[in-house]
């Protein structure tokens, strides 16, 4: 894969290579941003790429405790796989590293896969993660990364995945209800549970809403479209369906209507028919008599 060779080489903020067995399985390792509770960190983690990518985004998975996100579980980022309706396929392995570094000192704020330790309990992980090794790929944080240098400079593919990585939002999880009196406070996030459609929703009208620079609560909600258009075109039907039958029935009544007429005419012309041949047959009777008589 072109972006495997492309990150082949570590640098010293982050590295990235597929495992040997499994081209869709990555390790990376990211070091924590400067001037944060994550400086002098280590950070391990998976991402598990799809069959469709890069049309489609991928899982990343943190491995190394380091108190802003789960272990083990998979995070929400508009470029991870829990969104795949914000997805751009310009984005890359490259730009979700540079997203997690840049969102490791950002809140949680109740999303899927975050954590809200305090800076006292970052800053000892952040020392802890120095010691991890990755059983599953061999790699040692010690190592993974190269040295911080006081004239390191950034290279043009860095500036590039950089500026894709702001467009990167962090998802909560928190969605706005409303309700009869207004706008509801947001529901406490439930751990383990995913998103359901109704927040997902919920949660492209808030970013929506932040796009226009006004708050998603502010918006006008339209309640469900009126049925009268349905009730209407539902009589419209029965109506048709009434009259059809009416013409229907009026069709067979007067085929039986002209059926007894042609019946009653065929029996009245047969019976004056019969009656012309009576008075043209003689009287058989009438002739024997007289030739009798003479």
């Amino acid at each position: 894969m072109k972006e495997a060779a492309e990150l082949r080489d570590p640098t010293e903020h982050y590295h990235a290579q597929p495992l040997e067995d499994n081209l869709f399985e990555w390790h990376f390792s990211v070091r924590g941003p400067p001037d944060s509770d994550f400086d002098g960190g280590v950070y391990h983690g998976r991402i598990v790429l799809p069959p469709e990518y890069p049309m489609k985004p991928p899982s990343i998975i943190l491995l190394t405790p380091n108190g802003r996100f789960e272990v083990g579980k998979k995070i929400c980022l508009s470029i991870s796989g829990h969104h795949p309706e914000t997805w751009q396929p310009s984005w890359s392995i490259r730009t979700a590293l540079i997203a997690i570094i840049g969102f490791m000192p950002t809140k949680g704020e109740g999303a899927i896969g975050s954590l809200d330790y305090t800076p006292e309990e970052r800053k000892a992980l952040a020392k802890k993660s120095q010691d991890f090794c990755c059983e599953a790929c061999g790699c040692s944080m010690r190592s993974a990364l190269l040295a911080l240098t006081p004239n390191s400079n950034p290279s043009a593919e860095d500036h590039k995945a950089k500026e894709l990585a702001q467009q990167i939002n962090f998802k909560a999880e928190a969605p706005p209800a409303t309700g009869i009196d207004g706008p509801q406070p947001p529901a406490a996030p439930i751990p383990g549970r995913p998103l359901s459609p109704r927040q997902r929703r919920a949660q492209q009208r808030s970013q929506q809403g932040q796009r226009d620079g006004r708050d998603p609560a502010s918006r006008p909600v339209f309640g469900p479209t009126p049925r009268q258009p349905r009730d209407e075109s539902r009589a419209g039907s029965v109506a048709l369906i009434v009259v059809l039958t009416l013409a229907l029935a009026a069709l067979i009544f007067r085929r039986i209507y002209l059926a007894h007429e042609y019946k009653f005419d065929y029996e009245l012309t047969m019976a004056s028919r019969s009656g012309t041949r009576a008075e043209a047959v003689p009287d058989t009777d009438f002739l024997r008599s007289l030739f009798v008589s003479r």
